[in-house]
């Protein structure tokens, strides 16, 4: 079917009206109060939710991600690796605590860009603790999305319990006059959501994905990489609900944790921007729905649910370590939100070698350029890593270097 963020459903049915959420336009009073904020550490413990790295946590967020390397879920194949232990994927921070909503009451917010180091690696039953600082914002400025603009700053950083930083992320989000973003989206070309598939295009996508495996033990070594070498491509699709549902129980956003009932629902009091009823079952509703309910998502003014940005990341990162095999690791990623994930899509991610050096740590790095291709043709996360390889000349692997001697 083809739908926008403006349109009802027929009169069969049983949606009587669209969903409504706190609305607001950006004013002096409003950017007084968040530029008091900046250099603030912020209150965060309503959205963390891993903050031990136990087996079954490891599981469900590797799950959670699509990510099928035995790495993360087989402690002897842990043991048997370089870091001497049983670890979790290098994301595993954004399932202890990716973000949270902040400021700006009454205005939409779209995750727009990560820029994340990656320091150590994470061992089951690490415990990291996870803290939030607000880095100000940029703007107003003018849209053509939704009026006007302006974009948080924020930077995340993960120490676990021996006061080693495991992981920082800096990221971006950018929050638009969601009235003016729900008027102009009736004005923008439709999008045929959900994408209309036949049974031959999944039997195809289906055998992909099934065929995409990590490299696993196998070294990949930094002598055999040359400039212009494609990334094995990694697919993601067609996304469906489940997808998103598994992200959040595998410890991904929401921001805040998602409550049930009387819980939820003195939340929702203290927090009346953090929820909007639902017009066709007339619950109350986490803003966050806007990845799973088609109602909030129309009232974001976006014409279907849609994707998380750091899950996107977390694929990006998964892409990485697919290709460098267990001995490598990913030192830095970068990557920029573009366009939605609609559920139906299909996402195909790669890159290509850019360069490649000795660092300044004395590890030989490769520098990739990424993407992430929908089925449109639009490269909706264009992003790029700094990886270590395993080097023929001999020493410890990226990995060996950094595992831990007590593990």
């Amino acid at each position: 079917m083809t739908t926008t963020a403006s349109e009802d459903r027929p009169a069969d049915g049983a949606r009587t009206a669209e969903a409504r959420m706190p609305e607001a336009v950006i004013d002096e009073a409003m950017i007084a109060s968040m530029r008091a904020k900046v250099g603030i550490d912020l209150r965060i413990d309503h959205s963390v939710n891993n903050e031990e790295a136990t087996r079954i946590a490891v599981a469900k967020f590797a799950g959670g991600i699509g990510d099928i390397n035995p790495l993360w879920t087989d402690a002897e194949r842990g043991r048997r690796s370089d870091y001497g232990g049983p670890v979790a994927p290098p994301s595993f921070v954004i399932g202890c605590f990716s973000g949270i909503q902040f400021g700006w009451p009454g205005l939409g917010a779209f995750h727009s860009c990560t820029d994340m180091d990656m320091l150590a690696p994470i061992y089951w039953y690490d415990t990291i603790t996870a803290k939030c600082r607000y880095d100000g914002f940029t703007g107003p400025r003018p849209s053509k999305f939704a009026g006007r603009m302006v974009t948080d700053h924020f930077t995340n950083t993960y120490v676990n319990q021996h006061g080693e930083k495991v992981a920082e992320i800096r990221w971006q989000v950018v929050n638009y006059e969601r009235a003016s973003a729900r008027g102009k989206s009736k004005t923008r070309k439709p999008l045929t959501v959900p994408h209309p598939w036949t049974p031959e295009e999944l039997a195809e996508i289906e055998e992909r994905v099934l065929a995409e495996k990590p490299r696993g033990a196998e070294p990949r070594w930094w002598e055999d990489v040359s400039v212009g070498d494609p990334v094995d491509t990694l697919t993601k699709g067609p996304i469906g609900l489940t997808d998103e549902v598994a992200f959040i129980a595998g410890g991904g956003t929401p921001i805040p944790r998602l409550k049930a009932h009387a819980a939820s629902l003195a939340d929702y009091a203290a927090h009346p921007a953090w929820s909007f009823r639902d017009p066709e079952t007339g619950a109350k509703e986490p803003i966050y729905a806007v990845h799973y309910n088609q109602a909030a998502a129309n009232a974001m003014g976006v014409p279907y649910q849609y994707d998380v940005g750091f899950q996107r990341q977390c694929w990006q990162i998964q892409l990485m370590t697919h290709w460098i095999g267990d001995s490598g690791w990913v030192k830095h990623i970068s990557a920029q939100y573009r366009g939605f994930v609609y559920l139906s899509d299909v996402i195909e991610l790669g890159g290509v070698v850019t360069g490649k050096e000795i660092d300044a740590d004395g590890e030989h790095v490769v520098h990739v350029q990424t993407f992430a291709r929908n089925q449109r043709g639009d490269d909706v996360m264009p992003g790029s890593a700094v990886v270590a390889l395993p080097s023929r000349q001999g020493g410890p692997s990226p990995a060996a270097r950094r595992a831990r001697s007590a593990s």
